[in-house]
């Protein structure tokens, strides 16, 4: 993650804008050395939670049908 002491965001602030909103990659902005606040892209709200996480949620594999493997069950 890209850093940037605040005095050089000052003078560039526009210009990182920018930056952050085409490369969707924040930029952390520090004082002193120490971190300060974070520049992140803009990602609306969905309008309802259906569907919210499908560009984050990968499938590895079969879920669902069964494993060649036998349980033992406590009677």
């Amino acid at each position: 993650m890209k850093e940037i002491k605040a005095s050089e965001f000052k003078a560039r602030c526009l210009q990182l804008m920018d930056e952050v909103a085409k490369t969707r990659e924040p930029v952390i902005i520090t004082k002193r050395g120490q971190p300060i606040c974070q520049l992140t892209p803009y990602r609306p709200k969905p309008k309802t939670l259906f569907g919210a996480s499908r560009e984050t949620i990968v499938i590895k594999g079969d879920i669902i049908s069964p494993i060649d493997v036998e349980w033992e069950a406590a009677e």
